[in-house]
């Protein structure tokens, strides 16, 4: 009896051991379904916890603990390098430590002003730990690295359910060295949780698909509730793929499906809605104002802000009618406003407008565009496996073509797939605010596409069709790594080439494979087995370099690299600053100075050096050098005469925006008031809440200047024109000031004479 070697693994004589057992329907059974014993398998005899699943090959539990093994030294080694890393979620964790009710709102300070402009699921963990350890940068920091390593875990167990073990582990691996992923699972944005979160649903969707269980379906619901309370409406783009997947595939009839998606929306209100009501419920007077919001409502901060504001501009975001805070929005400076015309910071500000109210895109992302994940802000940081998933997920469609209803490959394909195209539409169209690191959202649906459509394409290798497509897929790759890796000249130059070529020696051994292996197989035994065997590895090392080797020499350099600021970026272009991204290479702020304008002295930064504190001048140098920069130094004099100053004071100061409150803050122990929340502009307090907490002795001092109210656009009113303006011009003409520390400090009980 011969064989044709096509209809078989490469180097391998035992199909079934690549392939789960089959259902009737054509669908895979569980991996911890029943197996057949494997003729030929090596005798190790492994420890049971390091044995897995019976229908597994030996080796794979193994690889998993070392996959995840090698995730936690990667997120986890060095960590404590970054510091407070973003100050403003810093200083809320920190206040969390300390106040309960600040805790559970997400206040910024422990005195409940204002919250901070997210939902606060992701504080909780944090501020937690600190409770726990101490607050430090480990325990804040930490929570997040081991929620890359779950993630890592829980999207192997999603793959590997429905196309095998070799698949998960692929997938895992590729999730785990996305430049983008390992910068936001070593930083304290929120994204962590989220991705967590959003990767624990769709395996509960993989879980409820197999049977159309309503348990499963609606565990999915509550885990994207508490990604909404992580970061609200965000949460929601990989909805669409959950709910048509289990629409489509499960097999159950057409109205237990649809009963069953409503068990999942009823999942989402019970996990979500719990919190939104107590905010809403909550006397106004008695807890901290919603900061982002005009109304002070988390219902409008959802819809407003970090909802539609988002899509489409305005209502806080960029893009819209005025700058952030929906108002008309401050003019930047001319000189300023010229210079950013033309450069690549001119299309995150959208012209002279402090929100950029007439730009082509949304603030801080550059041109709106199905090209914008592939742009030079973006294409670092995700896009190196992106060619490759859209292609291959068209690849595994056709070849699924024919199967049936509820076939689990095509299924894995419309989950991951459908996750990548519907967050990488929103995320290329959106016309609000949108930062590089978002794009973490998109690396478990590259992860999964490519790891689904990559195995069906090479189950079907005996079509020429298929093999073309993996070949282009190969190729695609390994040439727009190339593009990639020459957008950071003088780094490891001589990589890009050896990429080149391990993609070009892929992509022809795909395309005539099987002539590497021999034509015959003669019983079950394969004629030339060791060429086979030889042949495999050097494609699978050819591949591997080819779609690994850039993106984890990237993850590595940003693993090794302490970020702090608002906006982090992966990768050694733009490592390491701070702020507007980095300080090699950067294009835009915090990358150096600015030609024509002075150094900026804003606390939170190296004047004038780039390293997330230079700026254009002294007032655009404190607003966006300090705000968007590391904002950890804070003058010692100034730090000891709030420590001294603080007792019997419910705020020992107040001062505009969060950065320089969150700097001093942290520095210093102490409630600070940030006044018009993040950017200065949130209206909270109006002045005559300020004079009533001055007469009440609640404040202590006013601390001039500070974040983007202060020394930035429109005079000291923030951007959109509702800051703080007022607050100072009655505190400079009330009350004495003296210089502590480089700063102007008024003194709240000292009226002047």
């Amino acid at each position: 009896m011969t064989t044709n070697v096509g209809d078989l693994d490469w180097g391998s004589v035992r199909p079934d051991v690549d392939l789960p057992e089959q259902r009737g329907d054509g669908s895979p059974q569980a991996p911890d379904g029943p197996s057949r014993p494997t003729p030929g398998a090596p005798a190790i005899r492994l420890p049971r916890q390091l044995r897995g699943h019976a229908a597994d090959p030996w080796w794979v539990r193994l690889a998993l603990l070392v996959l995840l093994a090698t995730a936690a030294v990667l997120y986890l080694w060095g960590l404590g390098a970054s510091g407070n890393a973003n100050s403003f979620y810093a200083a809320a964790v920190q206040a969390g430590t300390q106040s309960w009710k600040a805790l559970f709102f997400g206040s910024f300070d422990s005195s409940n002003f204002i919250t901070v402009d997210k939902p606060p699921a992701s504080l909780w963990v944090m501020a937690l730990s600190g409770r726990i350890f101490g607050f430090s940068s480990w325990s804040m920091l930490a929570p997040d690295a081991l929620e890359g390593v779950a993630s890592v875990g829980i999207l192997y167990l999603a793959v590997r359910r429905w196309i095998g073990p070799r698949a998960g582990l692929v997938a895992g691996a590729m999730l785990a060295l996305t430049p983008v992923a390992v910068l936001m699972f070593r930083f304290n944005n929120p994204d962590a949780l989220l991705t967590l979160l959003l990767v624990i649903a769709a395996y509960c969707v993989v879980r409820a698909t197999e049977d159309g269980s309503y348990r499963w379906i609606a565990l999915t619901g509550v885990a994207v509730g508490f990604a909404f309370l992580t970061k609200m409406m965000q949460a929601f783009l990989p909805v669409p793929a959950f709910g048509l997947v289990y629409l489509v595939a499960a097999p159950t009839s057409i109205g237990r499906r649809l009963l069953g998606l409503l068990a999942g929306v009823g999942g989402v209100l019970v996990a979500a809605g719990w919190f939104v009501a107590a905010v809403e419920l909550w006397p106004k007077n008695a807890r901290p104002f919603i900061g982002g919001s005009t109304n002070n409502s988390f219902l409008e901060l959802t819809f407003g802000y970090n909802g539609l504001g988002r899509i489409f501009g305005g209502s806080g975001n960029g893009g819209g009618a005025g700058g952030p805070g929906g108002q008309a929005g401050g003019q930047l400076p001319a000189g300023i406003a010229q210079y950013l015309q033309g450069t690549p910071a001119g299309g995150r500000f959208g012209g002279a407008g402090g929100g950029g109210g007439a730009g082509p895109g949304g603030m801080f992302g550059g041109p709106t565009g199905w090209h914008r994940m592939f742009g030079s802000q973006f294409g670092t940081q995700i896009s190196w496996l992106l060619p490759a998933a859209l292609i291959v997920l068209l690849g595994g469609l056709w070849v699924t073509r024919a199967a049936p209803r509820t076939d689990r490959v095509r299924a894995g394909l419309l989950l991951w797939g459908a996750w990548t195209l519907a967050t990488g539409v929103v995320f290329s169209y959106m016309s609000g605010t949108i930062h590089p690191y978002y794009t973490v959202a998109l690396a478990p649906g590259i992860a999964g596409v490519v790891a689904f459509g990559g195995t069906a394409l090479w189950r079907a290798r005996n079509s020429r069709v298929a093999r073309t497509l993996m070949t282009v897929a190969v190729g695609v790759t390994g040439g727009w790594a190339f593009v990639l890796l020459d957008r950071s000249p003088g780094w490891y130059p001589a990589l890009r080439f050896v990429v080149l070529v391990a993609a070009i020696l892929a992509a022809l051994a795909l395309l005539v494979g099987p002539r590497l292996v021999g034509r015959r197989l003669v019983g079950r035994r394969l004629v030339g087995r060791p060429w086979a065997t030889v042949a495999v590895a050097g494609v699978a090392t050819a591949v591997a370099i080819a779609l690994a080797a850039p993106s984890a020499a990237y993850a590595l350099d940003t693993a090794s690299t302490p970020h702090m600021g608002a906006i982090p970026t992966a990768g050694p272009a733009t490592a390491g600053g701070g702020g507007f991204p980095g300080t090699r290479g950067s294009q835009f702020f915090g990358g150096g100075n600015v030609p024509g304008f002075g150094p900026g002295a804003g606390a939170g930064g190296q004047p004038g050096s780039g390293q997330g504190g230079g700026g254009f001048g002294a007032g655009f140098g404190a607003g966006f050098g300090a705000g968007f920069g590391a904002g950890e130094s804070a003058n010692s004099e100034l730090v000891q005469l709030l420590r001294n100053g603080q007792k019997g004071y419910r705020w020992v100061a107040a001062t505009s925006g969060s950065q320089t409150a969150g700097s001093l803050e942290l520095a210093s122990g102490t409630a600070i008031m940030a006044m018009g929340g993040f950017n200065g502009g949130d209206p909270a307090p109006t002045l005559a809440e300020f004079k009533q907490y001055v007469a009440q002795h609640n404040i202590h001092y006013y601390i001039s200047g500070g974040g983007f109210g202060g020394g930035g656009f429109g005079g000291g009113g923030g951007f959109g024109g509702r800051g703080s303006s007022g607050i100072t011009s009655w505190v400079q003409s009330t009350f004495t000031a003296r210089t502590v520390g480089g700063q102007t400090v008024y003194d709240l009980t000292q009226p002047r004479t």
